[in-house]
C-alpha cells in the first residue's frame, strides 16, 4: 500500500508577511492586532470546550508562531470533558509514559486548528475577527477625519446630485450639501472639476468610512482663504478679529496688526489687489469690505459702516446698541442693498446699529395724524408721548391701555415711523406687544364676567325680596279672613 501524504506546514514567512500586512492595511497598531487575534482565539475554545476550559494561547506575530494549549487533568474516570481525559486516551497523543493526576497539555497549532475547530467555527472566528478589525479601522478613520475639521481641501467632483455635490478626497467620499453651497454658482460645477471647501464637521456611521460634510459658506472658509493668501496672517502678524458673511454677495472682515509699521487692511488687499481678488473669485465674486479693528466701540462700528461717512455714534453698551447719525447724502449707503451694510456692521461689532438721519433724528409725533388718527393723537398728545421716537420706545402694555389704541393700529403706526427713519421692525417688540393685547383682552372678558355675575346676584336678591314680600302679604290676607270668619 502506498504511504499516507505528509501534511505540508505553513510556512511562517507567509504568515508574518499576512500579519505585517493586515497591521499596515488597516492602520492597526501590531498590539491591538495582536490583542484581537487572541480575543478571538480565546472565543473558539469557549465555544467548543465551554467557558471553564483551562488553556493558554501564545501569538507571536514577528516570528508567525499562532499556537493554543490545551491543559487537562489524566483521570481513570471523567466527569468534566473540558478539562478532563483517561490515561488512555491521553497516552494516544503523547510517546511519553504518563500517569494519573499529572497535567496533559494537547497543542493546537497552525497546521491542525480546521482538525481541532472545524469549518464552522473557523468561520465563525473568522467573522468575527474581520468585524472587530472593521470596528478598530473606523474608529481610527473617523479619528483621523475629525482632526482635520476647519482644513480646506480641494476635491474631485463625483456627482452632483439635487440637494449636495459628491467629492474625493484621497480616497475620501465628501459631501457638499446644498445649504453649504454659495448661491447662485450651481452652473459652474460640473463632473471632474476641482472644487475648495472647508471641513465643517465629521460625522461617525455605521459604514467604515465616515460621513464628511463640507462647508463653503461658513465664515471659517473665509478665515482660512485669507491665511492661505495672507502670509501675514499665518505668520499671526495680522489677526482676523470678526467675519460677517452674505455669501456669494457680501461679506465684511476686521483686521488688526501687531506690528506698527504692516498695514493690515493694505497687507490683506494686496499689491492691486491681488490677493483680495484671488478670494474674491474663489467666492464666486463675493464683494469683500476689509476693515480696521479698533478696541473702541464707537471708532470700531464707524469703521464697520464703510464706505459711508458717519457724523456721530451714541452708543448703549447696557443694551449693546448704537444710534448712528448719518447725514442726509450717506443714508443710502450706511444701509445699503436691502440693508445689507447695516445688517453685516452689527454682525461684525456685535451691537445693535439704528440708522438716524442728520437733521431728522426726532419727528413730531402730529405729523403722523393721518395713521394716528385723531382721536388716539389727542390721547397719545395726553400721556405724555409728543414725539415718534417716544411712541417707538413705549412699551407695548402702555400703548394698549391708552384709550382708542388696538394692536394692529399700533403696528401701522410703527412701520410708517420705522420707514421715516429707515429702520427695520423689532421682531421681540412685536411679541410683546401681542402678548399684551392677548392679556389685556383676558382681562376685559374676566372683568365682564364678574361685572354680569354681579348683576345676576343682585336680581336674584331682589327676586327673593320680591317673593317673600308677596308671601308676606299672602299671609296677612289669610289672618285678616280668619279674623274675619271668627267675628261672623
Amino acid at each position: 500500500m502506498a504511504p499516507r501524504k505528509k501534511k505540508q506546514g505553513v510556512d511562517k514567512n507567509l504568515v508574518i508577511e499576512a500579519f505585517a500586512e493586515m497591521a499596515k492595511d488597516k492602520k492597526i497598531d501590531k498590539d491591538l492586532l495582536h490583542g484581537i487575534i487572541e480575543e478571538t482565539l480565546s472565543l473558539m475554545v469557549k465555544r467548543k470546550y465551554g467557558n471553564h476550559a483551562d488553556f493558554e494561547i501564545v501569538v507571536n506575530m514577528d516570528k508567525g508562531d499562532l499556537e493554543l494549549y490545551l491543559i487537562k487533568e489524566i483521570v481513570e474516570e471523567v466527569t468534566d470533558p473540558t478539562k478532563q481525559i483517561t490515561l488512555e486516551e491521553a497516552q494516544m497523543y503523547s510517546d511519553e509514559e504518563l500517569e494519573i493526576g499529572e497535567e496533559f497539555i494537547e497543542e493546537i497549532t497552525l497546521e491542525n486548528i480546521a482538525e481541532n475547530f472545524g469549518r464552522r467555527l473557523i468561520s465563525f472566528a473568522s467573522s468575527t475577527m474581520n468585524s472587530k478589525i472593521r470596528e478598530i479601522e473606523r474608529n481610527n478613520l473617523f479619528l483621523e477625519c475629525k482632526d482635520r475639521v476647519g482644513e480646506i481641501v480641494t476635491g474631485e467632483i463625483y456627482q452632483v446630485r439635487r440637494n449636495e455635490i459628491i467629492l474625493y478626497n484621497n480616497k475620501f467620499e465628501m459631501k457638499l450639501p446644498r445649504l453649504e453651497q454659495i448661491p447662485n454658482e450651481m452652473f459652474r460645477v460640473k463632473k471632474n472639476k476641482t472644487i475648495r471647501a472647508i471641513i465643517k464637521e465629521v460625522r461617525q456611521t455605521s459604514a467604515v468610512a465616515p460621513e464628511i460634510i463640507l462647508s463653503r459658506r461658513s465664515e471659517e472658509f473665509l478665515v482660512k482663504l485669507l491665511e492661505i493668501e495672507v502670509p501675514e496672517i499665518s505668520d499671526g502678524i495680522i489677526q482676523v478679529k470678526a467675519v460677517a458673511r452674505e455669501p456669494g454677495v457680501r461679506a465684511k472682515v476686521s483686521v488688526a496688526s501687531l506690528d506698527e509699521r504692516i498695514d493690515a487692511v493694505g497687507a490683506c488687499v494686496g499689491i492691486k489687489g491681488v490677493r483680495i481678488n484671488s478670494i474674491m473669485r474663489e467666492l464666486n465674486n463675493e464683494h469683500i469690505d476689509l476693515v480696521y479693528y479698533s478696541d473702541d466701540p464707537v471708532k470700531y462700528i464707524s469703521n464697520a459702516l464703510t464706505p459711508a461717512t458717519i457724523k456721530e455714534i451714541i452708543l448703549s453698551p447696557e443694551t449693546k446698541s448704537a444710534t448712528v447719525i448719518v447725514p442726509e447724502e450717506h443714508v443710502s449707503t450706511a444701509i445699503g442693498r436691502n440693508g445689507q451694510n447695516v445688517r453685516l456692521a452689527s454682525q461684525l461689532t456685535g451691537y445693535d446699529i439704528k440708522l438716524l438721519k442728520e437733521g431728522g433724528e426726532d419727528i413730531e409725533i402730529q405729523e403722523f395724524e393721518e395713521e394716528i388718527g385723531s382721536f388716539f393723537l389727542e390721547n397719545l398728545l395726553e400721556a405724555g408721548i409728543q414725539t415718534a421716537r417716544d411712541f417707538l420706545e413705549t412699551e407695548p402694555e402702555v400703548l394698549l391701555k391708552i384709550e382708542g389704541s388696538q394692536a394692529e393700529l399700533i403696528m401701522e403706526i410703527r412701520k410708517a415711523m420705522l420707514i421715516e427713519f429707515n429702520e427695520r421692525e423689532d421682531k421681540e417688540y412685536v411679541n410683546l406687544l401681542m402678548q399684551a393685547a392677548e392679556r389685556i383682552d383676558d382681562e376685559e372678558e374676566n372683568y365682564d364676567e364678574d361685572e354680569n355675575t354681579e348683576y345676576i346676584d343682585d336680581k336674584a336678591e331682589n327676586d327673593i325680596e320680591t317673593i317673600n314680600e308677596e308671601e308676606s302679604d299672602e299671609l296677612q290676607n289669610e289672618e285678616t279672613l280668619e279674623d274675619e270668619e271668627n267675628l261672623q
